[in-house]
């Protein structure tokens, strides 16, 4: 393998550790015995679900080439991913609130395995199948899991702004050092070992089990709204309604959407963008490598989040423009970089330019998730959580099957610039969002005064 791999991971790596290293008792947050008990059960159980999903990651796409599938096939199975997780996320999201969010992360463990499963069979419709069901899990990964430990946390009595620190830590760890391991083992099955493309999502599964086993033992069940008689349709209006009456929530929505569907996007990109010409790419270690500089992200968005200022709606703003410039990058190099006509071989002079700026764009991942969290505990009304968090998958993912589904019919630096402007305008979002939060936190205040100027005169 190339030094240059070596050296963007050892760059990275050394600004992590330097960054952990130098925390102060600024950065830091000073929590009970019972909650610290708590976060390890929850962030071993959470780094375990991220392992099962990371470990499929990288070889998803190059598992189906190497079966023989063009990359309009794969843009297909891609969509039935997508679409599954838009048709069914919601519906399994009201069930999370209703039958309870633990039931749903067991559930999330058993679809995920058996979507695992499938993966050894060359057959489009078994494939097909696999992805529907893996759709499906992602919905219950990204709602029900935040959903029970948000509830959990509070149904214990924890302090409010221990909820970010749980938060941080979990993408600290589930959505970069374990993705980091995930990567490295993912390289040594399929290339050391020479296991096959399918070695990483026979230990996947096994991870998996190891945490369903986990949740089975020690979690408690909770639930959304208390109400038994609510029927699903009944918490889709309500669902609907808390979106409709607070701008808040709609405009959290649209970033989120905007943002995780540039992300998803460019989970399918950066395999072809890093290799148009078929160089030879260690898939397993620039993923590796990617979740470092996540994991870079998630440090400092520990930072930010222990301090009062700034807070998180001011500084998202410019993680979103950084993040629309690392996915403007392809298209700059297209055109200034004169594009190679070699097959094969190392990574091109541009791919090695697009590796940095995607590094970029990770470490801005990084920042996000425990930002978006936090911003989510702080805004969604908790009877309706998993439901609400579920709503805003269908943009996302509707955004993701129209770009898969014309995967061929657009330049991939077409697409690298849609996502660009796609993040830009989440950082206009952003900012909105930022001055209806603040102008609702002055009103009580403004309130105040009114009320205080007005009964001054009767008391003389």
């Amino acid at each position: 393998m190339e030094l240059f791999y070596w050296v963007v991971f050892g760059g990275l790596g050394a600004v992590v550790a330097a960054v952990e290293l130098t925390k102060s008792g600024k950065d830091r947050i000073n929590t009970s015995t019972a909650f610290n008990a708590f976060k390890s059960n929850y962030l071993l159980v959470y780094s375990l679900m991220m392992a099962g999903d990371w470990l499929q990651g990288p070889y998803v796409y190059y598992l189906y080439s190497q079966y023989g599938y063009g990359k309009g096939e794969i843009g297909q199975l891609f969509i039935a991913g997508f679409g599954s997780s838009m048709l069914f996320g919601t519906i399994v999201g009201s069930l999370a609130d209703k039958q309870g969010r633990k039931r749903a992360c067991v559930t999330y463990c058993i679809t995920y395995v058996l979507s695992c499963i499938t993966k050894h069979s060359p057959l489009y419709e078994v494939l097909m199948l696999g992805r529907i069901l893996g759709g499906i899990a992602t919905s219950l990964l990204f709602s029900a899991f935040e959903s029970w430990l948000v509830a959990e946390h509070n149904k214990r009595g924890f302090e409010q702004q221990w909820l970010s620190l749980t938060f941080s830590k979990a993408i600290f760890l589930g959505n970069g050092l374990v993705a980091i391991l995930s990567g490295l083992f993912g390289n040594i099955l399929v290339d050391s070992l020479s296991l096959g493309p399918v070695a990483p999502f026979d230990a996947a599964a096994c991870f998996l089990a190891i945490g369903m086993a986990i949740i089975l033992s020690s979690w408690t069940e909770n639930y959304g709204d208390p109400s038994e008689n609510k029927d699903l349709l009944s918490q889709f209006k309500g669902a609907a309604a808390a979106i409709a009456s607070d701008e808040k929530i709609a405009l959290l929505g649209a970033i989120q959407s905007l943002f995780e569907g540039s992300m998803y996007t460019f989970v399918f990109l950066w395999t072809p963008a890093l290799s148009p010409n078929e160089e030879d790419i260690p898939h397993g270690f620039i993923f590796a490598t990617f979740m470092l500089a996540s994991m870079l992200g998630s440090s400092f968005a520990s930072r930010l989040m222990a301090r009062s200022y700034p807070k998180v709606e001011s500084y998202m703003q410019i993680v979103f423009v950084i993040s629309a410039a690392s996915l403007l990058l392809p298209v700059v190099t297209s055109m200034l970089v004169p594009p190679s006509k070699v097959k094969g071989g190392s990574i091109s002079f541009s791919g090695s330019i697009q590796l940095i700026g995607f590094c970029a764009f990770e470490a801005c991942v990084g920042i996000f998730w425990p930002s978006i969290m936090k911003m989510r505990s702080q805004y969604i009304p908790e009877e309706a959580r998993s439901t609400i968090m579920n709503f805003f998958r269908i943009p996302l993912n509707i955004f993701v099957c129209v770009v898969l589904y014309n995967v061929n019919a657009f330049p991939i630096t077409v697409m690298f610039g849609m996502c660009s402007i796609f993040l830009f305008v989440a950082s206009i979002l952003q900012r909105r969002l930022m001055v209806i939060a603040e102008r609702q936190k002055s009103r009580p205040l403004d309130s105040e005064r009114d009320t205080e100027y007005e009964t001054e005169p009767l008391n003389h």
